[in-house]
């Protein structure tokens, strides 16, 4: 039998609260979102004044990290480097924008993490802040 570590409550709150903190600091606002390794959204914080937009974008982001266990961006290039458009995967909360990205934890991909509201870079950078918070917790 196999087993998984999940994502639990305790490492998702620390990983938003400091990427809150630093869109705080920036005097900044997003949407942040985590979802579990079936894609599906454990946590997501809109912070004051984020676009309504970002919502949907971040969930779909974490969403589209978690199932393909690679980072947006990379889905996103990939296939403008094919020509094809994303319905290609068949399911509309898959996109290519940079910013999502899977938490990796002893090789296996526990879940994805997003932001969404600021540049796809910067985005990516705060989401990566958030894995790198999570996977320093202990994940049971």
């Amino acid at each position: 039998m196999r087993m998984q570590p999940t994502l639990g409550h305790d490492e998702v709150s620390k990983a938003i609260a400091a990427i809150r903190a630093e869109l705080e600091r920036q005097g900044r606002t997003a949407v942040i979102a985590v979802a579990d390794a079936a894609g599906e959204t454990i946590a997501l914080l809109r912070l004051d004044g984020a676009p309504l937009s970002s919502i949907a974008v971040a969930s779909n982001k974490a969403f589209t990290a978690a199932r393909l266990r690679r980072p947006t961006r990379e889905v996103g290039n990939r296939l403008r480097e094919m020509g094809t458009d994303i319905s290609f995967y068949g399911d509309r909360r898959y996109l290519g924008f940079g910013g999502g990205l899977p938490i990796h934890v002893d090789g296996i991909v526990v879940g994805g993490i997003a932001v969404s509201g600021l540049s796809d870079a910067e985005d990516e950078a705060l989401a990566a802040m958030g894995a790198a918070i999570i996977t320093g917790s202990a994940i049971s």
